[in-house]
């Protein structure tokens, strides 16, 4: 079994934003639950981008083992987002996506038989899908930060 580690470090920002350090790049997230300023993606844009961007990294993979060539690949996902609980109001409703829906476009010369074995084994192989339909054990620890006084 092969794997990898992933990390990314966040902080907060005085200006309502959330600065995040990632594989060398440095991402804004707004500090809303969704839909935010406009000026920066919500925490919900970034996961949902970050889907989008998974379906296409594994697509073009996919495609190269399949000889299949791809001209491009256009992703279209809307969530339809359960707020309340997120907001502190009393709900039966899970905190988070009531449901994901993802449109594919790819653009192609290859036959609808061949795009539908791709498109199929996509779905099979995209870690971030695997990640939103099946469950995966995650583990939030607190550590409060605080300051040694010095003896006097």
């Amino acid at each position: 079994m092969s794997s990898k580690t992933v990390s990314v470090t966040g902080i907060s920002e005085n200006n309502g934003t959330f600065s995040v350090s990632a594989n060398g790049s440095n991402l804004t997230i707004n500090d809303t639950i969704s839909i935010g300023s406009g000026k920066v993606p919500s925490p919900t844009d970034y996961l949902l981008a970050g889907f989008a961007g998974s379906i296409n990294a594994v697509g073009l993979l996919v495609a190269e083992e399949l000889g299949i060539e791809l001209q491009s690949v256009q992703v279209e996902i809307t969530g339809e987002l359960e707020t309340k609980k997120a907001e502190g109001i009393p709900t039966r409703s899970r905190a988070g996506f009531r449901k994901i829906e993802v449109v594919v476009k790819p653009t192609s010369e290859a036959p609808l038989a061949l795009l539908k074995q791709w498109i199929d084994e996509v779905k099979e192989r995209c870690p971030l899908r695997d990640n939103l339909i099946n469950s995966t054990p995650v583990l939030l620890t607190l550590l409060k930060e605080y300051k040694q006084h010095d003896a006097a």
